[in-house]
């Protein structure tokens, strides 16, 4: 078997593509067999954000996009991680949960807002894996996995002009209070739409996302907290 420079300790300027990066084309292929052939439950909206993500992210494989290994980045979210691996692989999304194993040591875990509430950051972290701030570059669609602890309440929120689906990799969680999903389940949110996301008591739950949006949106997305009861209120979350 031929020996490879580990993506881990690659420099940028020795040109990657993802072609060279086996785990991270999978992986790739993973969101693409997700948005092509799960369910849009007879939703027209749904039908049309499958459709827009796997028709980019196709385009984006056949361009070869280049690969720049960021620094590897923990945080305390991230000791949930193997046990979420462990409950995916078991569940309706098993071969994402399996492709997203071979990368673990090489993901960049971040917040993504300049501030985070004290117990948020022991609980909820995200990695992008393809977009503008991903070892996979695009500009044109970001593909990611969010990771909750158990019994975590993630703020209401929203995303001005980028659309955002999670399909759930491991653990039940609720989306404003108004159902509980499963591994395998689909939840769109439109630009602007306030959300909240809590987490169940025993398991964490992992999230992949997708967002699709403007070029200048995708690349400063200005994440930021609700911070108005009001809205919360109007929104019944």
């Amino acid at each position: 078997m031929t020996e490879t420079t580990p993506i881990s300790d690659a420099r940028p300027d020795e040109g990657l593509r993802v072609s060279d990066c086996p785990d991270w084309l999978y992986l790739l292929r993973e969101f693409d067999t997700l948005y092509r052939h799960g369910s849009a439950g007879g939703s027209r909206l749904i039908r049309s954000h499958r459709k827009r993500v796997r028709d980019t992210l196709s385009q984006i494989i056949d361009t070869n996009p280049p690969v720049t290994p960021r620094q590897p980045q923990p945080k305390p979210v991230t000791a949930h991680l193997s046990r979420a691996l462990d409950l995916g692989e078991r569940g309706a999304v098993a071969g994402m949960a399996r492709a997203l194993s071979r990368v673990t040591g090489q993901l960049t875990w971040e917040y993504g807002y300049e501030k985070v509430p004290k117990a948020l950051a022991r609980k909820y972290a995200y990695c992008e894996v393809l977009g503008p701030r991903g070892p996979v570059a695009s500009d044109r669609l970001v593909l990611g996995f969010v990771l909750f602890a158990p019994r975590t309440t993630y703020p209401q929120h929203s995303h001005k002009e980028i659309e955002e689906s999670y399909i759930s990799v491991a653990g039940p969680w609720s989306e404003n209070d108004t159902a509980v999903h499963a591994p395998g389940s689909l939840i769109l949110n439109r630009p602007d739409h306030e959300h909240r996301i809590t987490t169940a008591d025993l398991d964490p739950c992992l999230l992949a996302y997708a967002w699709v949006g403007p070029e200048s949106r995708l690349t400063a997305p200005g994440m930021k907290l609700s911070s108005t009861r009001k809205v919360r209120m109007r929104e019944g979350i």
